[in-house]
């Protein structure tokens, strides 16, 4: 059984008389696929973007048996004015709640808010809920500030308090030290890591510990950073025991590795040798299956490279099924 706990979609279309700002999804002749045209974002959309039917047939094509849905991350837009952006949100989630139940043993869904304005974003996660949405989507940075600021503290205790998981999706920011050409690959993986280590800075994680928050592509290079944080926390090397008086850092709190290890990691980092280093971080528990599918074509099959990685038959079951049931909150099926 596999469970993919990072795809996409995107509504067929949006409403009539909507507002100009809005996204539109026009039509290609002679194809199922639609055009989605928004701000300067052109994107071809395959059909299994918005259609249920399609989804499973890929499902089956691919040996996936379930997934949680989230929205195509350029629809996370933070600089529309608010009641735009709580419109946008509240059309994309609406189609969202109904393609999920549509064949709900397939399909769980995450929302979006309009987190530019984070009390109106805390007021819409009891609707979603009530809705039949699993969690929410948010973006590494809401421009440009970090998601672990402290002025998004009320968003992640609201979600926390209805038990909402939170899937942070690496988006760029504006930087001039690489190109942009490398927007969609190195930034994405700085951004990634900035978000986790963010999530722990700014206090989130202290203050909102059952929080259930994952990290689209096991959030960049922070598996490469957050052992020098224990290192400055714990005046140690290897995750030995601490000697407060060599850190700096140090404090009578949890250790950067406690916290790492609260959340959860989409394990699409393209290498076997990356999976085998996160699991024995951060633990099998903490991994997700994910795929960015249908904006990426998924391995064939799905999973290929976590099952080349020699985990114990436990291990693996929970990647590839449990934990993305965990994450959600829900006890995963059998």
């Amino acid at each position: 059984m596999l469970a993919d706990a990072h795809a996409h979609l995107l509504p067929r279309d949006y409403p009539t008389g909507a507002p100009e700002c809005f996204p539109r999804m026009e039509a290609i002749d002679g194809e199922s696929a639609r055009m989605l045209l928004f701000g300067a974002t052109r994107f071809r959309a395959k059909d299994a973007f918005f259609d249920a039917e399609r989804r499973i047939e890929e499902q089956a094509a691919s040996g996936v048996d379930f997934e949680v849905l989230s929205p195509m991350p350029p629809l996370l837009k933070y600089d529309l004015p608010v009641a735009d952006g709580l419109a946008l949100a509240r059309h994309v989630n609406e189609f969202t709640a109904t393609l999920c139940a549509s064949d709900p043993a397939r399909f769980a869904g995450l929302g979006m808010v309009p987190l530019q304005d984070p009390e109106i974003a805390a007021a819409e996660l009891a609707p979603m809920k009530e809705a039949g949405l699993r969690g929410v989507e948010v973006a590494s940075n809401i421009l440009g500030a970090s998601i672990g600021h402290e002025r998004f503290l009320p968003f992640f205790a609201e979600a926390e308090r209805l038990g909402m998981a939170v899937f942070v999706h690496a988006m760029p920011s504006a930087t001039d030290r690489l190109p942009m050409s490398t927007m969609g690959t190195y930034v994405v993986g700085l951004e990634g890591a900035l978000a986790a280590a963010s999530i722990i800075t700014g206090g989130i994680a202290a203050k909102c510990p059952d929080l259930r928050v994952s990290f689209s592509h096991a959030a960049g290079g922070f598996g490469l950073m957050v052992p020098r944080a224990q290192y400055f926390w714990g005046g140690t090397w290897n995750e030995e025991p601490a000697i407060p008086e060599r850190a700096p850092a140090h404090d009578d709190g949890p250790s950067p590795l406690e916290y790492a290890r609260r959340f959860y990691y989409d394990s699409m980092v393209f290498d076997v040798r990356a999976v085998r280093y996160l699991v024995e971080l951060l633990g099998a528990d903490r991994l997700l299956v994910g795929s960015d599918f249908p904006a990426m074509p998924r391995e064939e099959p799905a999973g290929r490279t976590l099952r080349m990685a020699g985990l114990p038959e436990s291990d693996l079951d929970a990647v590839l099924w449990d934990n993305a049931f965990r994450f959600l909150g829900i006890d995963p099926p059998r």
